[in-house]
C-alpha cells in the first residue's frame, strides 16, 4: 500500500521561507509525476507545482519565481521550497503522486500559515 507523508508545514511570517517534503512509502521509481496541490479555506484544491520522473517542472502562475519543486535522485521524495511567502499562500498543502498506470495517490496534507 502506497503512503505519501508530508512534513515541513508551519507558521511563517510574510516574506519568509518554508520547505515542504513528501516521502513515499515505497520506491518512487513506480511514479511518473509527483507534485503539490493546495487548498485554502472555502476554495477549490489547486495545483501548485509538479515534476515528472524526468525532471520536467510545471508551476502555477502564483508560484512562479517564488517556489521551487525538486525530486530526490531515488525518486522517493519530492520537495517544495517556498520563498517570499504571502498570506494568500495559506492553505493545506497536499503531496500527490501518479503511477505509470495512472493511479493517483494523495498525502494527508500539511498546514502552511503565512501571517504576521
Amino acid at each position: 500500500q502506497v503512503q505519501l507523508v508530508e512534513s515541513g508545514g508551519g507558521l511563517v511570517r510574510p516574506g519568509g521561507s518554508l520547505t515542504l517534503s513528501c516521502a513515499a512509502s515505497r520506491s518512487g521509481a513506480g511514479f511518473d509525476a509527483m507534485g503539490w496541490h493546495r487548498q485554502a479555506p472555502g476554495k477549490e484544491r489547486e495545483l501548485v507545482a509538479m515534476i515528472t520522473r524526468g525532471g520536467i517542472t510545471n508551476y502555477a502562475d502564483s508560484a512562479k519565481g517564488r517556489f521551487t519543486i525538486s525530486r530526490a535522485h531515488d525518486k522517493n521524495t519530492v520537495y517544495l521550497q517556498m520563498n517570499s511567502l504571502k498570506p494568500e499562500d495559506t492553505a493545506v498543502y497536499y503531496c500527490n503522486a501518479e503511477s505509470m498506470i495512472g493511479v493517483l495517490f494523495w498525502g494527508q496534507g500539511t498546514q502552511v500559515t503565512v501571517s504576521s
